[in-house]
C-alpha cells in the first residue's frame, strides 16, 4: 500500500482525503463517473501540488487533476486507483490594470477573473457557459471557448505564460516563445503537466454593446442566416443558436418569455468602441435574419439583453426537465456545412427515437446536440448515436470537439478523426511528458 501518511506528514493532514464516504465524491464530473480515488489531495499552493507529483511518481501512483469538476468529457473523473488532486482552493488572484494583466492560479472561478478586472474598465473575454463553475485550471487544460469565441477567440489566445508542475515534480515557467510549450499544454486536457498558475490577457471593456435576437420556422432558415450574416462581412461579438426544445426546456424552466412554438433563434451581441458601427454591424444582421424568415426583436435595455443571454446559459440545467440523463456532443463544422449539418443531426435523433435537442456557437461552427435519455434506456445506443453525430462533423471537414475536449466520453473515436502518423506523434509527446504514463491516463489517447 502507499504510504499516504508520508504525503499527508509533508503537506498537511487536513489537505489529504482518506476517508471514504468523501473519496467518492471526487469520481464524479458533469457527465459521467470513474473509480473512487485511493486519495484525495487538496492543494492549496504549488508546493502542495508539487510534493503531490512527487509522491505519485515515487509510488506508481496515477493522478486525475480536478477543478471545479463541470466538464463535459470526463476529464477530470479517475479511471483507476490513484492521486486526486483537486485545485480549486488555489485562487490566488492579482490585477494588473497597467499592464492589461491578471495572474491567476488553477482554482480561480472564470467568472471571477472579469469581476476583479471590471473596476479598471477590463474584463477577460473567454467566457464558457460554466463560466460560474468552471475554473481557469480547467479552461486552460481543454482550451475552453465561449460565445464571445468567434469574434474574441479562446482561452490559448489571452494566455501569456503558464506556471507548470511536471510528472516528476518539476516546476516550469513557459512563455509563448518560438517553440511555444505553453501552447502544446493548453488544450492537452491535463495529460502531460499540470497547470499551478497563468498569466493571462485582459482586454478593455467595450464602450457599446447591442443584442437582438430572432426566432425563425425551422433549425434550416436559422443555419442560412447565421451563414448569411457572416457572409455580409459581419463579426458579431456573440452568435448563438438554440432550437426549440432548448426554447420549450429554457421557458418551462425558468418563464423568460420565450417563443416555444419558434422551431429555433438566434441570439446575437454587437460591440466596439464606436456606436456607429455597432448599430450599422447589428442592422446587417438584421436584415440578413430577416431575409431568411426571421422574426427580428432587438432588445431595448441592458436588463432585457441580460435576461435573453440567461435564457441562453439555461439551457443545460433546463434539460433536466426532458429527460433525466444527457449526453452533450461538441462538433465544430465549416459554416458553409451548417444548414446539412444540424439537418442531418435532426434526422438522425428522429431514427434512433432519443429526444435531441441543438444549441451552441453557431457563428464558429460549434455546435452541441445534446441526447437525452433516462435510466432504462440503453447507454450503449446514446453512444452509438454520439458516434454517428460525430461522423457527421468528420464528413463536412469538421472536428470530433469544439470546446469540451476528447477526454474519456470521445477517445474512441479519436482513430476516425484522426490520421495514424499525428496519433503517433502525440503518443510520443504523451512518453516524452509523461513517461511513467502516469498524468491524466486514460483519456484522449
Amino acid at each position: 500500500m502507499p504510504n499516504v501518511r508520508r504525503l499527508a506528514r509533508r503537506i498537511g493532514e487536513a489537505k489529504v482525503i482518506t476517508d471514504l464516504a468523501q473519496r467518492v465524491l471526487y469520481r464524479y464530473d458533469a457527465i459521467t463517473s470513474g473509480e473512487i480515488p485511493l486519495v484525495v489531495v487538496l492543494a492549496e499552493d504549488r508546493e502542495d501540488v508539487v510534493e503531490t507529483m512527487r509522491f505519485a511518481h515515487a509510488e506508481g501512483l496515477p493522478v486525475f487533476v480536478r477543478g471545479g469538476a463541470s466538464g463535459l468529457s470526463g476529464g477530470a473523473v479517475p479511471t483507476a486507483e490513484g492521486v486526486v488532486l483537486a485545485t480549486n482552493r488555489m485562487t490566488r488572484l492579482s490585477i494588473d490594470p497597467d499592464r492589461k494583466l491578471a495572474v491567476a492560479g488553477p482554482g480561480v472561478v472564470t467568472a471571477a477573473v472579469s469581476e476583479a478586472a471590471r473596476r479598471y474598465g477590463l474584463y477577460y473575454p473567454p467566457d464558457p457557459a460554466s463560466y460560474q463553475m468552471s475554473t481557469i485550471g480547467g479552461n486552460l487544460a481543454e482550451n475552453a471557448g465561449g460565445p464571445q469565441c468567434f469574434k474574441k477567440g479562446v482561452t490559448g489566445d489571452y494566455v501569456l505564460e503558464v506556471e507548470v508542475v511536471s510528472a516528476t515534480g518539476e516546476v516550469l515557467r513557459l512563455g509563448r516563445a518560438s517553440h511555444d510549450l505553453a501552447g502544446l499544454l493548453i488544450g492537452s486536457e491535463g495529460t502531460l503537466a499540470v497547470f499551478t498558475e497563468a498569466v493571462l490577457r485582459l482586454e478593455p471593456v467595450p464602450r457599446y454593446v447591442r443584442t437582438l435576437s430572432a426566432t425563425f420556422p425551422t433549425v434550416e432558415d436559422a443555419a442560412a442566416a447565421a451563414f448569411e450574416a457572416i457572409r455580409q462581412g459581419v463579426v458579431p461579438a456573440k452568435l448563438e443558436f438554440m432550437d426549440q426544445g432548448c426554447l420549450q426546456a429554457v421557458e418551462a424552466a425558468f418563464g423568460y418569455g420565450l417563443d416555444v412554438e419558434a422551431g429555433a433563434m438566434l441570439l446575437v451581441d454587437t460591440d466596439g468602441d464606436e456606436l456607429e458601427v455597432v448599430e450599422e454591424e447589428l442592422e446587417i444582421v438584421a436584415e440578413a435574419f430577416a431575409a431568411h424568415r426571421g422574426r427580428v426583436k432587438r432588445a431595448k435595455s441592458p436588463q432585457e439583453a441580460a435576461r435573453l443571454w440567461q435564457a441562453r446559459r439555461g439551457i443545460s440545467p433546463a434539460l433536466g426537465r426532458i429527460r433525466p440523463l444527457k449526453l452533450n456532443e461538441d462538433i465544430a463544422v465549416p459554416r458553409s456545412k451548417l444548414v446539412e449539418v444540424v439537418h442531418r443531426i435532426r434526422d438522425l435523433g428522429e431514427a434512433a427515437g432519443f429526444p435531441l435537442v441543438q444549441f451552441g456557437h453557431i457563428g464558429d461552427g460549434n455546435l452541441h446536440p445534446n441526447i437525452l435519455y433516462g435510466p432504462e434506456d440503453d447507454v450503449g445506443r446514446v453512444h452509438e448515436l454520439a458516434h454517428e453525430i460525430a461522423r457527421v462533423a468528420l464528413s463536412v471537414g469538421g472536428v470530433i470537439t469544439g470546446e469540451h475536449g476528447v477526454g474519456l466520453m470521445k477517445r474512441a473515436f479519436m482513430p476516425e478523426a484522426v490520421d495514424p502518423e499525428t496519433l503517433e506523434a502525440m503518443l510520443a509527446l504523451k512518453r516524452r511528458w509523461d513517461s511513467a504514463g502516469l498524468v491524466n491516463p486514460g483519456k484522449l489517447l
